[in-house]
């Protein structure tokens, strides 16, 4: 085993493990409307297997925060595999509502796990660079979404099914265990400063703190909220919404990648500003335009949304380093509740 931890190893494995986070949700997005037919379900109880992959999520890490603390984040992520091979194993063989239902929930823990160990893990692996290397870390989580949606609508065109499109979430699963495999973790921040925790809570009650918990919702509301109405909305007014939605979510990503000069020059607080700016602009756009001219605003919304998400977590985490994996997790946690 390593002596100290190989950084880019474990944010590469890190970026892996997102995007099968990231597929599961495409994926599965598109497998919703197959399983009303093959298991006789009502859209209701659709919407209850959906939705229970949000707040299984949301669960993971909140509770997750505080176990990468107490037992370390190689646990964590070890859940998380288990979690998304019985999750991927569960879905391709189900059987009924209740077999799809307990493969969403597991999908939403093994999901939930992976931003609560590895949002820690990058914070720690780069303590002077967190919120470039937390946006580049999310950019997989839009690739992941547009391979999901590529591997989604290219198998379809084949002919193969929905379980054989899960099954393709096997490749960077395995993938990333071999990745974490015998690697030496870090501490994470919390424990490497020695702060204790009650000093931990008490940093997470801090008023600015939850004044940025406040933040988070509104911010990821602004990002993923329009990009799940986008598609149909766009549909009745004669464009591909689909097409609009994969072209704002690939340059989510492109924009993550190459956020380091933003960062540098702008700071923080100077990005997140810009980005409501653009964002709130970027909806108007595409409530005003038509034909063609939607891609342009949609670009605009685009690089609006994209720092959002990183950004918030790696600011609050630099601002509020005490609150350490659990100030993170509530960050992310906040950001699914929408």
């Amino acid at each position: 085993m390593s002596t100290s931890p190989n950084a880019s190893r474990l944010f590469n494995a890190s970026c892996l493990a997102l995007i099968v986070t990231a597929m599961s949700f495409a994926i599965r997005g598109a497998a919703m409307s197959s399983w009303t037919e093959e298991f006789g379900l009502t859209n209701e109880q659709v919407g209850w297997i959906n939705g229970t992959a949000f707040w299984g999520f949301t669960l993971a890490m909140v509770f997750g925060g505080p176990l990468c603390d107490a037992i370390g984040m190689r646990r964590i992520v070890g859940l998380a595999f288990v979690g998304h091979l019985a999750g991927i194993l569960l879905t391709i063989f189900a059987w009924d509502y209740w077999s799809l239902f307990g493969g969403t929930l597991l999908f939403g823990i093994a999901n939930g796990s992976v931003e609560a160990a590895c949002n820690p893990l990058i914070a720690a692996l780069y303590p002077n660079n967190k919120t470039t290397k937390l946006n580049q870390f999310h950019v997989w989580f839009p690739g992941g979404i547009v391979i999901g949606g590529l591997v989604g609508y290219l198998m379809g065109k084949l002919g193969l099914g929905w379980q054989a499109q899960f099954a393709t979430m096997l490749l960077p699963l395995a993938a990333y265990a071999v990745l974490f495999v015998g690697q030496s973790m870090p501490k994470t921040e919390r424990v490497e400063m020695g702060v204790s925790t009650g000093d931990m809570f008490a940093a997470c009650l801090h008023p600015v703190f939850l004044l940025l918990v406040v933040c988070m919702l509104l911010t990821a509301a602004t990002e993923l909220g329009p990009n799940q109405w986008i598609p149909n909305i766009l549909e009745n007014a004669g464009v591909s919404g689909l097409l609009v939605l994969v072209w704002i979510t690939g340059l989510m990503a492109v924009g993550r990648q190459f956020a380091g000069p933003f960062v540098h020059r702008l700071q923080p607080l100077g990005m997140l500003l810009g980005s409501a700016i653009l964002s709130a602009a970027g909806l108007f756009l595409m409530s005003q335009t038509s034909g063609p001219m939607l891609f342009a605003s949609a670009t605009v919304f685009a690089f609006g949304v994209c720092f959002f998400w990183p950004t918030m977590l790696g600011y609050t985490n630099e601002r509020f380093p005490k609150t350490g994996a659990l100030g993170l997790d509530i960050m992310g946690g906040a950001g699914m509740l929408r």
